[in-house]
């Protein structure tokens, strides 16, 4: 099996599919059109195909002889945004954008699954290829519960994400912590309304929310590890309806996002300095904190495959382990909390590709020459894995 070869052939296709794909972009749980495309190109492949909730869908490669079961995953749902590239083939759904190159991701594994299906004799194992709906908010956990880690089971998953900080060219892998886990928290703070002349009358939680900003600022820099990385940023404030009314409650939403395990304590420690700031201003506050994604923690064996892939396909040279880690978070954390696995980056980052912008930006887009690395990546660690 020429990897590389074939991959380089299937390129156009691969380019019209993501174009396709791209022009009609689909919100999370609305990826009609896309998840339909996505069944019917793999039953043409032969694979045995199914749906799991309403939009996700898996179709299963069983090689030729008998071994362990990869499951690759990727991602199929599109964003909230109005798209600005001015692309000939720019999104054709107002308000509607590939903005993350989740097209991309669904064409390269559909040509995977594709080059694989070709060599299915020579496959000793099973190879289980899940197009997840809804990443932006949870889908994993979603497709999970419907049995998406059943019937095979996989005995290892691997994840993978276009990359606009990396460059066309390098692959971004590193062992244990590669991306964060995100909780999403709800303050609400109640004071007591009145006249904004008569302020002594009234207990204004404007003034608790401006403390408690500084204490988080304060829990940042004082309290909080700094070889740990913790982010707690407040990226909502609402209060008040006039000028001259003090209101009863302020609404503060934001995000703490934990490149380590110890997320729980952070929590914890944010509500407690939470109440304790409203208190001193004599608020009270309701805390709601949500799980957006957990701890996304590379298995150490698959990442040691994962890496002899990438010397094969970009060269040991073009790999980048240092400043790959980030604080953004996917749900891919939800399969591999659950099964070992790997997850890494495709650079896709090339200036006169306009592909430097950086991800959920209305001018995002990615170069279409990372594609066929991707594929390759994807076909080799399932050939390194399943050797």
């Amino acid at each position: 099996m020429n990897i590389k070869k074939e991959a380089a052939e299937l390129r156009e296709e691969m380019i019209a599919l993501r174009r396709d794909f791209h022009q009609h972009p689909e919100l999370g749980l609305q990826e009609v059109r896309t998840s339909r495309i996505i069944e019917d190109y793999l039953k043409e492949l032969g694979l045995k195909v199914r749906r799991c909730t309403e939009t996700g869908v898996i179709g299963v490669l069983k090689g030729g002889r008998p071994g362990k079961t990869i499951l690759l995953r990727c991602d199929i749902d599109a964003l909230p945004i109005q798209e600005e590239t001015g692309l000939p083939f720019s999104s054709e759904n107002p308000g509607v954008m590939h903005a993350c190159g989740h097209d991309g991701h669904t064409a390269l594994q559909l040509i995977t699954a594709k080059l694989l299906s070709r060599h299915q004799t020579e496959i000793k194992g099973t190879v289980v290829f899940l197009f997840q709906m809804n990443e932006e908010d949870a889908g994993a956990e979603l497709m999970i519960q419907a049995g998406a880690l059943e019937d095979p089971k996989p005995d290892t998953v691997c994840g993978f994400h276009l990359w606009s900080p990396i460059p066309t060219g390098k692959i971004g892998i590193v062992s244990g912590p590669i991306m964060a886990s995100s909780y999403y928290f709800k303050l609400i703070i109640h004071g007591r309304g009145g006249h904004g002349g008569a302020p002594h009358t009234a207990i204004n939680p404007i003034d608790a929310a401006g403390h408690v900003l500084t204490a988080i600022k304060t829990l940042h820099t004082l309290e909080l590890d700094s070889t740990k990385p913790t982010v707690i940023s407040v990226c909502k404030i609402h209060g008040g309806t006039k000028e001259i009314i003090v209101p009863d409650d302020v609404e503060m939403e934001g995000s703490i996002r934990c490149l380590h395990d110890g997320d729980a304590e952070v929590q914890r420690r944010f509500r407690e300095l939470c109440a304790a700031v409203c208190s001193a201003y004599r608020c009270t506050c309701d805390i709601e904190i949500k799980c957006g994604n957990t701890l996304l923690n590379n298995d150490e064996v698959m990442t040691g495959v994962a890496m002899r892939a990438a010397e094969k396909v970009v060269g040991k040279e073009n790999i980048q382990t240092h400043g790959v880690s980030v604080m953004l978070g996917d749900d891919f954390a939800e399969f591999s909390r659950r099964i070992p696995g790997v997850y890494y980056f495709v650079g896709t980052a090339d200036q006169k590709a306009g592909s430097t912008y950086e991800h959920h930006n209305p001018h995002f887009n990615i170069d279409e020459d990372s594609l066929t690395i991707g594929v390759e990546m994807q076909a080799e660690i399932v050939m390194e894995y399943l050797k």
